[in-house]
C-alpha cells in the first residue's frame, strides 16, 4: 500500500478496529455465559460479533486493495489475515493499538524489557480469556468432557498459557482439540518472548556492572 494512503487509513481505522475487538469480545462472552438471557439478546450479542468481523474484514480487504500486491501482501501481512480467519485472536488488536497510539502521541515509553513483559501480560490475558470462553462454549455438555464449567476452562486456560499442563482437564471435541492448539502455540511465543527479554536485561545489567567496576576491584586483580 502507498504510503501516503496507508498511514490516514490505518491511524482513521485504529479506534474502530480497538471497538470491534472490545465488542467481539463482550458480545461473545455474553452469549457463552447468558444460558438465561431472552433469544433477542442472544441474537443481538450474535449480530454485534459479526458486525465486529465485518469490520475486521473490511479493514484488511481495503488494505489489500490499496497495496496492489496481489497475494504477496497476504503472504507479509499473514498475522492480520490469521486475525480475520480466526476469532481468537481478534482481542490482541488491543494491544496493537495501544502500542501504535503510544508512538504517535509520543507518551513516556517504558524500556524496552519492559514493554514486552507488559504487552506479553496483556496478551496473555486477553487470549486466556477469549479461550477459556470458546472452551467452554464447545465442550460443555458434551459426552466424557472433563470441563464442565466457565471456571474449569479458565483453570485449562491458565495451566496451557504457562506450558505446564496439568492434564487433569482436556478437550474431547475436535474444535476444542484446535483451540488448544493454538492457545499451546501463543503460551509458546509469549513465555519465549518473555524470557528472552528477561535475559537480556539481566545480561544488560551485569555487563554494565562490569564496565562500571573499577579495575581493582575484579576477583584476583592485586
Amino acid at each position: 500500500m502507498d504510503e501516503r494512503r496507508r498511514t490516514p487509513w490505518e491511524q482513521r481505522m485504529e479506534t474502530p478496529l480497538s471497538l470491534a475487538a472490545l465488542l467481539f469480545l463482550a458480545s461473545y462472552a455474553i452469549r457463552v455465559l447468558g444460558h438465561g438471557l431472552p433469544q433477542a439478546v442472544r441474537d443481538a450479542c450474535l449480530a454485534v460479533t459479526a458486525a465486529a468481523w465485518a469490520v475486521f474484514a473490511l479493514d484488511f480487504a481495503v488494505r489489500w486493495r490499496h497495496s496492489g500486491k496481489g497475494l504477496s501482501f497476504v503472504h507479509r501481512h499473514w498475522l492480520d489475515a490469521v486475525v480475520v480467519v480466526l476469532p481468537l485472536l481478534r482481542p490482541l488488536q488491543v494491544v496493537r493499538t495501544y502500542d501504535a497510539v503510544q508512538r504517535r502521541h509520543e507518551q513516556p515509553r517504558l524500556s524496552l524489557h519492559a514493554r514486552v513483559a507488559t504487552y506479553a501480560g496483556m496478551s496473555a490475558l486477553l487470549l486466556g480469556f477469549a479461550a477459556s470462553l470458546a472452551m467452554y462454549q464447545v465442550e460443555r455438555g458434551r459426552p466424557h468432557a472433563t470441563i464442565h464449567t466457565f471456571g474449569d476452562s479458565v483453570w485449562w486456560a491458565c495451566s496451557t498459557l504457562s506450558t505446564v499442563g496439568y492434564g487433569d482437564m482436556v478437550p474431547v471435541t475436535p474444535v476444542g482439540r484446535l483451540v488448544a492448539v493454538a492457545l499451546m502455540a501463543c503460551g509458546l511465543a509469549l513465555l519465549g518472548a518473555i524470557t528472552g527479554s528477561f535475559s537480556s536485561w539481566m545480561f544488560q545489567v551485569f555487563r554494565r556492572d562490569g564496565d562500571e567496576r573499577p579495575p581493582g576491584n575484579f576477583p584476583g586483580a592485586p
